[in-house]
């Protein structure tokens, strides 16, 4: 358990939590992919209920699993199979570059930076990176692209190792890194002392409301801990002395943020519209409204049942049918509507990582993407419903047997 789950409070500000208003069933850890040799063995399983606070409205799942048990040699997330995610990072890197005048003498610090995917942008510019990343695997895949990685956890006492050895930053970079932490307060006390006075600190994150308002149930899983959106992150970040002083909309991951933040006596750095032109929006969104999170649950259970309609019927109309993809938020999919090999025999990937392995739970084998070629299915559907376009350009040779591709996120669509 982590702070705040022992009394099913929240971990931002120990407000109560009281009932889920979304339960995913019992499920295996969503990036705990299973070999051959232990596909028989007993897989670890965990309920997994959705909360809100009651006072700060952070959504979150309890800690039910320890962050150093998910993030280990076996981890098998690599960020570098997405070219529209590399594409993303560049324009990232450029932008942040000329924003803040960032320089060889300057110093540049991604947190969960993986293999190397985000930082090989900067090192390409002669800036100074370091990257901190807690999975040996893709630390060991970072470092063999000259991208120098530390293999730990950010916390209070890996930043105040950086800034005993004169390492603080003038960039944090994390992206997709705070919703997979279940220690927000510590991560928030933090980044502060790893930052030079004025520094910058820019994470990214899928946004609450987009999760909302598309229906992305799947997103739920034991590695995201938080479920996020700007106002829970205001107080949480001012308590340990930061600011938030600028927010932008971005499409990736199905709708994310991206938020600016910096020490709060920082002068170069003045808060910006965007902040509570946001604050507002969520607002108007319905963030702070229950009957949101009660539609959101209810739109749940219906694309469950529109999805097992569709499988069950392509099978009984005697259509093949093959998975794309092997992402974590497949998994919460498939597990929580029941599908397994009976209606979706095989799926694919690209990482070389995850071939040859089995998807927790469902125990469907995934294999290189030539295994679509070969089989020649009448339908693909596409798991990583928010890079498919992506894959509907590189699988385009389908349409050359007639073969389509289905997304069922966020609702059930035939392409």
């Amino acid at each position: 358990m982590t702070t705040g789950d022992k009394n099913n409070t929240c971990r931002a500000c120990f407000g109560p939590l009281g009932a889920p208003f979304l339960s995913l069933g019992v499920q295996p850890l969503s990036n705990s992919y299973l070999s051959a040799e232990s596909l028989h063995g007993k897989e670890p399983a965990y309920p997994l209920d959705l909360f809100r606070c009651g006072r700060c409205g952070l959504v979150q799942i309890p800690g039910t699993e320890r962050a150093a048990d998910i993030f280990n040699e076996s981890y098998a997330y690599f960020s570098s199979y997405s070219t529209t995610w590399l594409d993303h990072c560049r324009r990232y890197a450029d932008m942040i570059t000329a924003r803040l005048g960032l320089c060889g003498e300057s110093r540049v610090i991604e947190i969960a930076s993986n293999d190397g995917y985000l930082l090989q942008y900067f090192r390409k510019k002669d800036i100074p990176v370091l990257g901190i990343e807690p999975a040996a695997a893709t630390a060991r895949a970072a470092r063999e692209k000259g991208i120098p990685t530390e293999v730990c956890f950010f916390d209070v006492p890996c930043a105040l190792r950086l800034a005993a050895s004169g390492g603080k930053a003038d960039l944090i970079i994390g992206n997709n890194v705070l919703a997979h932490n279940p220690d927000l307060r510590g991560f928030a006390k933090a980044l502060p002392l790893a930052l030079k006075p004025e520094g910058v600190v820019t994470l990214e994150f899928p946004h609450l409301a987009r999760m909302l308002e598309n229906g992305q149930f799947d997103t739920v899983y034991h590695e995201h801990y938080s479920y996020l959106s700007l106002m829970p992150l205001v107080p949480l970040f001012e308590e340990f002395g930061l600011k938030i002083f600028d927010v932008e909309e971005l499409p990736t991951h199905g709708g994310s943020l991206r938020v600016y933040a910096s020490h709060k006596g920082s002068e170069r750095n003045e808060t910006r519209e965007s902040v509570g032109l946001m604050a507002k929006k969520e607002k108007t969104l319905g963030l702070d409204k229950r009957e949101t999170y009660e539609a959101f649950a209810k739109n749940a259970e219906e694309t469950k049942k529109e999805s097992l309609a569709f499988l069950e019927d392509a099978k009984n109309r005697g259509k093949s049918i093959s998975g794309y993809g092997a992402p974590a938020k497949g998994n919460t999919f498939l597990n929580y509507c029941g599908i397994a090999t009976d209606l979706l025999p095989f799926t694919v990937d690209l990482n070389p990582h995850k071939q040859g392995k089995f998807l927790p739970g469902s125990h469907i084998p995934v294999y290189s993407p030539e295994k679509i070629q070969e089989a020649k299915p009448d339908f693909v559907f596409i798991l990583p419903w928010n890079i498919k376009e992506e894959i509907m350009r590189q699988m385009a040779y389908i349409r050359e047997w007639g073969g389509k591709f289905v997304v069922a996120i966020p609702k059930l669509e035939i392409f």
